[in-house]
């Protein structure tokens, strides 16, 4: 049997929990520590399996990679073999694409597989290639891997981004730092982990400016030095946190994020009725007894975030009266609706939009999670329904949150991990 979360719901949340390091900004950090052949520390690194994938490609190309702690690494990627990295873990998630940009920054060729990830919609890889190739590679698909190649060096370019992608962002960043002269990139995403995989390069010596507003200017470098740097922490872990502490009607103090990154969801958790107060490092959500619905669009940082849609939709289903979510970035995103129909909500999906009718309660079911952050907001769902749910395919949640019964088990819920048949028959036993 895989392994499965197993909870009984209707505890409301209380307590305190910590948010760990941002997973998004880490996959380019870790991407980043090839440019240079001295050691980078990575401090605030998440323990979760997108991170560990990353770190283990990095070892299969000849990397040297040692963890201090659980949440510090040392790289060291002088003695790297080769460009090419073939992994099957790596097809598996979708940062693989940034050894694309570093090993063509550091070593002008790379060979890399298409990525993989959660299947939330089309996301396509068109303005990364277009990006590489404005800096002087060629680019080919083969055999289910890019193949990029800059015979005579990188060359500083004028880019301009057709669609805000965050990935095509990181991505031609790590490839231009090295390059010869100056790149201009137009157009380019704005989310917390673009500012802190640009601040962590700049640490190295790199020179770029901008990140965080539409331009990009870099300035190439020789070569850049070691490093050691704290990855920023996570916006969506803290959200989800966020969202669950409102939807069980609890009352958490979420410790060790940056107010300011959460507050497209503190407006809509505020409009639903419950109470948000900030202090510098931390955020306290006491969720109201009679939450009001609310509307939601999902756009690039600093609008709502698509990866908060599922969790926002789930505490709304839960609201009184009618609120619409809109997904504007992914056209698969509203896929765990019919999970979540399993435990009685009501939500009805017309292309991109979704009408959420509010109800006063969910019931247990087992449900599969079909996504990281749909994952996340099924085990939300599970908390607040009566009975006991079983959440299967957990491997995706893994992927994005750092041991996240645990952190909930100490807010006060009633969730275990299960690996055997034998331990989700023992807690259905104990939770009759």
């Amino acid at each position: 049997m895989e392994q499965q979360f197993i909870m009984r719901g209707g505890r409301p949340l209380h307590g305190e929990v910590t948010i760990g390091g941002a997973k998004n900004a880490a996959l380019g950090i870790i991407a980043g520590a090839l440019l240079t052949d001295e050691e980078v520390i990575i401090e605030n690194l998440p323990d979760v399996r997108d991170v560990n994938v990353m770190l283990e490609a990095l070892r299969e190309i000849g990397a040297r990679v040692s963890r201090t702690d659980r949440h510090t690494v040392s790289i060291l990627a002088s003695e790297v073999s080769g460009v090419s990295v073939d992994d099957e873990f790596i097809r598996r998630i979708r940062a693989s694409y940034y050894f694309i940009g570093a090993l063509l920054g550091k070593y002008q060729r790379a060979n890399v597989p298409l990525p993989g990830g959660c299947a939330i919609g089309s996301r396509p890889i068109d303005q990364h290639i277009k990006g590489f190739r404005a800096l002087g590679s060629e680019v080919q698909i083969r055999n289910g891997c890019v193949a990029a190649e800059a015979e005579e060096g990188l060359r500083g370019a004028h880019i301009y981004l057709d669609v805000v992608s965050v990935g095509a962002t990181i991505n031609i960043m790590l490839a231009a730092v090295l390059a010869e002269g100056r790149t201009i990139i137009e157009n380019v995403a704005k989310e917390p982990h673009i500012v802190d995989v640009a601040n962590f390069l700049n640490s190295m010596g790199a020179n770029i400016r901008g990140a965080g507003t539409d331009t990009i200017r870099i300035r190439g470098v020789r070569r850049l030095h070691g490093t050691s740097y704290a990855v920023i922490p996570d916006q969506i872990e803290a959200g989800t946190f966020m969202c669950a502490a409102a939807a069980s009607r609890g009352d958490v103090l979420i410790k060790n994020v940056i107010p300011k990154h959460l507050e497209s969801i503190s407006a809509k958790l505020l409009e639903m009725g419950n109470t948000i107060i900030e202090y510098d490092e931390a955020v306290r959500v006491i969720g109201s007894v009679m939450q009001r619905p609310t509307d939601v669009k999902t756009l690039p940082y600093p609008g709502f975030p698509t990866d908060m849609q599922p969790q926002i939709t789930v505490t709304l289903a839960l609201a009184r009266g009618s609120s619409v979510v809109t997904e504007s970035i992914f056209e698969n995103r509203f896929r765990y609706v019919d999970e979540l129909a399993r435990m009685g909500s009501r939500i009805k999906v017309d292309g991109n939009v979704a009408v959420v009718e509010g109800v006063k309660r969910l019931s247990g079911a087992s449900v599969n999670a079909l996504d990281l952050r749909a994952g996340a907001a099924l085990v939300i769902a599970g908390l607040c329904a009566e009975g006991v749910t079983t959440v299967n395919e957990i491997g995706y949640i893994q992927r994005g949150y750092e041991h996240f019964e645990e952190k909930l088990r100490g807010l006060g819920a009633e969730i275990e991990l299960a690996d055997s048949e034998r331990d989700a028959q023992r807690f259905r036993l104990r939770a009759l």
